[in-house]
């Protein structure tokens, strides 16, 4: 059995409980699993000496961006629904359509699991956007999915998102809820299945998962299957909830109630179920999540850029509801999240509401919970081997890591990264990746799906007026001397 001691000036280790920092510490690693957590021992084990830098859990990330992320072109050019974010009718008329090949899709997932591993992020559940989608993910490119992962040594839930129904909206700007039941309900039993295939592999750090899309175009019989289906075979349920007004509207006109009351009444809420954003919640929303067993999926950065925040994590975390991390769009730094996940639950309720440990406790002892693995997100003798490596030679240092890590890190600062005891990144570099070329290729295949936008967007409007340009533009030719 290879054993491997890592040292650093901060290790964040684990004991009754709760993370515990050891300064000078070390993690020794057997085969897949941490063998121990404490001051330097005496070992005749292969030593990796860091330096200045925090050997971290590696992060959980329970709504985990595996895709060009489009939600990054509604920056600045509002309201969602006229610049492409919603079907117009006279696309849903035409017939909606793939808008990558099977081998774009493929590599955008192997993309974004590098870029995951990148951030520290070392167990994920992959999150996409279905707006350029025909209707739903495949099971081939959850096939290519876990090639990747398996290839690149990431731990991964993975599953297909299916959906019964999807949103439209007409010129008036009024948007509403189109069905095809019969379509989501094969997507869900071709999901099950995959499910059912791929459950355990590359030695258990392949899992599976179900993601049924949008609680407001979900119906009963696709939520009632899932529940019945995730259940009998112990797998997790992410299902996005309380996140727009749209959907708090299209949930109470079609089953008036809340979109929480809705997932409840349908025995589609309990342990295992991972609800990312909150930020349309109630204190009852809160309640029936705690008291269901279900998690909040907190992702500050794509909430706080949509001008929306959770309110409040403080309150949350005080009435005992599991709360875990996603990043859910580009970039997928955890780092980032962490620390603007801080910043807004202080404007949302007082500057001593809450500190750094909360939120990097979500990021990795609360994405465990949520996934019932007390094995993961700690460094404690049994767990696995899964370490994020963060350098800390750019950073000005306070007296405690993980207030350095929110003040003065950033997902670029992680060096290394460990997962099931195999360095899956070393000095930036993930070995097989061309970090050049594949960043090129994704752009190239970005801007090609950019340029599509016209055709999915309201009255068809040029990209000029799709995204609009912060200032005017004059371009050259990059050819001329």
């Amino acid at each position: 059995m290879t054993r491997t001691l890592l040292t650093a000036r901060w290790v964040i280790g684990y004991e009754d409980g709760a993370h515990v920092v050891h300064e000078h510490g070390a993690v020794l690693i057997e085969g897949d699993r941490v063998a121990y957590v404490g001051p330097v021992p005496a070992t005749d084990a292969q030593r990796i000496d860091y330096g200045e830098a925090i050997l971290s859990p590696g992060f959980v990330d329970l709504d985990a961006l595996s895709d060009l992320d489009t939600t990054i072109l509604g920056f600045d050019n509002f309201p969602g629904w006229k610049k492409g974010r919603v079907w117009p009718d006279s696309y849903l008329e035409r017939g909606p359509y793939e808008m990558y090949s099977p081998e774009e899709l493929a590599f955008q997932k192997r993309f974004a699991f590098a870029e995951l591993i990148r951030n520290g992020i070392t167990t994920a559940l992959p999150i996409a956007s279905l707006f350029y989608r025909e209707w739903s993910e495949t099971v081939a490119e959850f096939d290519a999915a876990a090639d990747a992962a398996e290839a690149l040594g990431l731990r991964v839930y993975l599953g297909p998102a299916y959906r019964t129904g999807g949103q439209v909206v007409d010129a008036t700007g009024t948007i509403r809820a189109v069905y095809d039941e019969a379509r989501g309900l094969t997507g869900l039993e071709d999901a099950a299945a995959f499910a059912a295939r791929i459950d355990g592999r590359a030695g258990g750090r392949i899992r599976a998962m179900f993601a049924p899309d949008r609680i407001e175009t979900c119906t009963k019989a696709l939520l009632r299957r899932t529940a019945a289906l995730a259940g009998e075979m112990g797998a997790p349920v992410r299902q996005h909830c309380l996140q727009s007004e749209t959907e708090l509207g299209l949930v109470r006109d079609q089953h008036g109630c809340t979109p929480i009351e809705y997932l409840a009444r349908e025995g589609a809420l309990g342990p295992l179920w991972l609800l990312p954003h909150g930020t349309h919640a109630t204190g009852a929303d809160f309640e029936t999540i705690r008291d269901a067993g279900a998690s909040l999926v907190h992702c500050p950065l794509v909430s706080a850029r949509h001008g929306g925040f959770l309110r409040s994590l403080p309150r949350c975390l005080s009435m005992g509801l599991t709360v875990g991390m996603g990043t859910d769009t580009w970039p997928p730094d955890m780092i980032l999240n962490m620390a603007l996940g801080v910043t807004m639950a202080r404007i949302a309720d007082g500057p001593e509401s809450v500190r750094s440990e909360a939120l990097f406790d979500a990021a990795t002892l609360g994405g465990a919970r949520a996934l019932g693995r007390d094995d993961l997100g700690r460094l404690v003798p049994g767990a696995k081997a899964d370490i994020a490596v963060i350098d800390l030679s750019a950073a000005l240092q306070t007296p405690d890591p993980v207030q350095t890590l929110l003040t003065s890190c950033s997902g670029r600062d992680v060096r290394d990264v460990w997962i099931d005891g195999r360095r899956v990144m070393r000095d930036r570099e993930i070995p097989g990746v061309d970090t050049a070329s594949d960043r090129s290729r994704a752009q190239a295949q970005f801007d090609r799906l950019i340029a599509q936008y016209p055709e999915r967007t309201l009255g068809h409007p040029p990209l000029s007026e799709i995204f609009v340009p912060s200032y005017r533009r004059r371009t050259h030719d990059r050819h001329r001397s």
